[in-house]
C-alpha cells in the first residue's frame, strides 16, 4: 500500500513539474515572438495600422489609442507587437510609442483581447470568384453567386431620396476601353476593406471583395447600369 502511494505522488508530482515546465517555455516562446517595428504609420483605419518597415504585415490594434489611432497616420512610432499564430499577414500590437522631439511617448498599452470580426484571410479570398462582367443583358455572368469579386473603382456620390440627401457608393467596371459597363451599388465597406482601400491609394482600380446581397431590378438596371447591392469585405490588386 505504502509503494502504491509513493508510486501515485511521484506520478503527481512529475505530472505538476511538466505543466510547470510548459508554462514557463510557453512564457519564454510568447516573449521571444514579441518583436519591435519602428517606422512612420502611413495608414490607421479603424483597428488597423500600416508602416513599411513591418514588411508584409498589418498591424491590429486591440483597444484605444491615446489621441485616436486615426492621429497616428504620418508620425515616427515604435510598435512591440506579438506574431498570431493562424493569422499570417496580421500582428498584435502590444504597446504604441509615439515620436515626440528626440523622446518616445506610450499612447497604447494592449489590455483587450482581439477580435476579428470584419478580418478576411488570405485562405477565405480564395472562396470568392472573379467576376467577368461584359453586359448588362447576360444576368447570367452574375446571379446565383454569392461570394464574389469584381475590378473595377469606387464612386461616391450624393443622392436626394425622400428630400433627404445621402452618400451612394459604386463599383464602376468598365471594359478594355475605359467606358463604363457596368456598377454594383456598394452598401457597406468593413474596417479592413478601407484600411487596404487606403493602402492601394497609389491605384485606381482594383479587385473589390464582396458578399451578394440582392440583384436590381431589371428595369432599374436598364437605367442606372446597377446590377446589384453588396457589402464590400476586402480590397486588393489581385
Amino acid at each position: 500500500m505504502a509503494s502504491r502511494k509513493k508510486g501515485i505522488l511521484s506520478l503527481v508530482l512529475t505530472a505538476c513539474l511538466m505543466v510547470l515546465a510548459a508554462g514557463v517555455a510557453y512564457s519564454q516562446q510568447a516573449k521571444s515572438e514579441i518583436r519591435e517595428y519602428e517606422g512612420t504609420v502611413k495608414v490607421a483605419v479603424g483597428k488597423y495600422i500600416y508602416i513599411p518597415q513591418a514588411q508584409g504585415l498589418d498591424i491590429y490594434v486591440a483597444g484605444q489609442v491615446e489621441g485616436g489611432l486615426e492621429n497616428l497616420v504620418g508620425k515616427e512610432v515604435k510598435v512591440k507587437a506579438s506574431l498570431i499564430p493562424d493569422k499570417a499577414n496580421l500582428i498584435l500590437a502590444e504597446s504604441i510609442e509615439i515620436k515626440e522631439g528626440s523622446v518616445y511617448r506610450t499612447v497604447y498599452t494592449r489590455s483587450t483581447q482581439p477580435e476579428f470580426s470584419d478580418y478576411l484571410s488570405p485562405q477565405l479570398r480564395e472562396e470568392y470568384e472573379a467576376l467577368e462582367i461584359t453586359n448588362l443583358n447576360k444576368p447570367e455572368q452574375w446571379e446565383g453567386k454569392t461570394k464574389v469579386k469584381v475590378y473595377g473603382q469606387l464612386q461616391t456620390s450624393k443622392v436626394k431620396e425622400g428630400g433627404v440627401e445621402k452618400e451612394v457608393m459604386h463599383i464602376i467596371i468598365t471594359d478594355k476601353k475605359g467606358k463604363e459597363v457596368a456598377r454594383v451599388v456598394a452598401d457597406s465597406l468593413t474596417d479592413y476593406a478601407h484600411f487596404y482601400m487606403k493602402k492601394l491609394r497609389l491605384f485606381d482600380k482594383f479587385w473589390f471583395y464582396l458578399n451578394f446581397k440582392e440583384q436590381v431590378d431589371r428595369k432599374v438596371r436598364a437605367r442606372t447600369r446597377e446590377l446589384f447591392k453588396a457589402d464590400v469585405v476586402f480590397c486588393g490588386l489581385f
